[in-house]
């Protein structure tokens, strides 16, 4: 069979409009790009930078290459802090301690949480990273206090449960692939603490539609029929549609409930009130920041005890692998008005990314950071130079059950298994980097 099929040749297209369509376009975008770029009377100019091709941006590369190169090339060409175009977004990103806590901390109310505006409409405009002021400040006390020590407390049998029959699976495999097995003990604990230990509904059916969705957080928002965006929003209206109808059971059975689902639907009389509809984006936004970030960090961990055998007993391995990893590689803010920073003009809308990575594996807060050391956290790093779960209000709430998560999973794994890692060394990215293939694995019992 050939591989492509033979097609009759055609009349050759007319190349003068075809050249006129492209060069029209082409002026249009940057006539529209340098409006808005020079919207504000005021005479400070953007950070140096490149935006990339139209519309994509720098996105493709961004996403699959290595983001410390990324990072790093950009940070030598034009400094610390540097403009370009992710997602179909312009982007400033800052790269050092002092503008990542000016963003993030010290002038949060010029800076407001946001993603791109796929990543947005399919976890859910009402989900508590997309907002400031009193709304976010209400879901973030009933978040936390879901993740109180007593709760989580509570958790620790439920979730030893899960480990030790994972594990107890992987004995009856000759090869284990790392992140596929995380994933599906991440997600596993992400439904113990957001239904409870018991789930009304098809757990299954949650996941499915889960993933469908997962698949296309990073994609661009083309709402065309057969693509990842398409499919990803349909998964999203579903799995919508599942979540109000275990809320609606909950309320016919006068019964609240566990886990976050439970404390939403507990909210006291006499204060802000929350729609089935907002609980539903929190639900599925809380499941978003617990799933693949905690699988891709536990899959590196895995990797680096094998690289490094004699830490197994280090707790601190937790927080190199946290920065070694930096699974979150910046996070988003918006410009609310025009913001000046370091003498460039940052215009209203814009993007501003603080660059956790870049901060980690700056060698001025640690030394060789390429080299995974635990025994760097034998003294606390300096403030705003560690940040794996984000900086200031809208920080983790759920940082130190994610914590207790890794702990128990590494405590039950080190003391019963040993894993050789197999295949080939190398990274990949898409968008989270993550071992090559996985980390693919074969298991043994510790011998006694």
């Amino acid at each position: 069979m050939l591989p492509w099929p033979i097609i009759p040749p055609s009349p050759p297209l007319p190349l003068v409009p075809l050249v006129s369509f492209i060069f029209v376009f082409v002026l249009v975008y940057n006539l529209i790009r340098k409006s808005h770029h020079h919207s504000s009377p005021n005479k400070l100019g953007l950070p140096p930078g490149s935006m990339g091709w139209p519309y994509l941006g720098e996105t493709l590369k961004l996403f699959t290459e290595n983001p410390n190169s990324f990072f790093s090339n950009r940070e030598k060409r034009y400094g610390k802090i540097f403009k370009t175009h992710i997602l179909g977004c312009p982007c400033v990103m800052v790269s050092s301690p002092e503008l990542a806590k000016i963003v993030l901390v010290t002038r949060s109310h010029m800076f407001k949480p946001t993603y791109p505006p796929s990543k947005e409409k399919m976890i859910g405009p009402e989900a508590v990273f997309f907002h400031q002021g009193p709304y976010h400040s209400h879901l973030k006390k009933i978040i936390q206090s879901s993740f109180l020590p007593s709760k989580i407390k509570g958790s620790v049998s439920h979730i030893e449960d899960i480990v030790l029959g994972l594990l107890s699976t992987w004995k009856h495999n000759d090869t284990i692939n790392t992140l596929h097995e995380m994933k599906k003990y991440a997600f596993e604990v992400a439904m113990l603490s957001v239904f409870g230990n018991k789930l009304e509904e098809d757990r299954e059916g949650i996941k499915s539609l889960y993933q469908c969705l997962e698949k296309g957080y990073n994609s661009m928002p083309l709402n065309l029929p057969g693509t990842p965006f398409y499919k990803a929003m349909k998964a999203r209206k579903a799995l919508d549609d599942k979540l109000r109808r275990m809320i609606e059971k909950r309320k016919e059975s006068g019964e609240n409930g566990e886990g976050l689902l439970g404390a939403f639907l507990s909210n006291e009389e006499g204060k802000m009130q929350i729609t089935e509809s907002q609980v539903a984006d929190n639900i599925i936004g809380v499941i978003f920041a617990a799933h693949d970030t905690t699988a891709s960090v536990l899959t590196w961990l895995l990797k680096y005890l094998h690289d490094h055998p004699y830490f197994l007993d280090a707790v601190k391995v937790i927080q190199e692998t946290l920065r070694a990893a930096s699974i979150l590689s910046f996070t988003y803010r918006e410009v609310v008005e025009d913001v000046e920073m370091e003498g460039y003009l940052i215009p209203k809308g814009w993007k501003v990314l603080p660059l956790f990575r870049s901060i980690h594996y700056s060698s001025d807060f640690f030394p060789l950071p390429h080299k995974f050391d635990p025994s760097r956290f034998e003294v606390a790093p300096r403030p705003s130079t560690y940040m794996p779960f984000g900086n200031g209000a809208h920080s983790c709430p759920g940082s130190e059950f994610a914590k207790l998560e890794m702990l128990i999973l590494i405590h039950h794994l080190t003391t019963t298994l040993r894993w050789e890692v197999i295949g080939e060394d190398g990274i990949q990215y898409g968008p989270f980097p993550i071992p090559r293939d996985g980390l693919p694995i074969k298991v043994y019992p510790v011998k006694k």
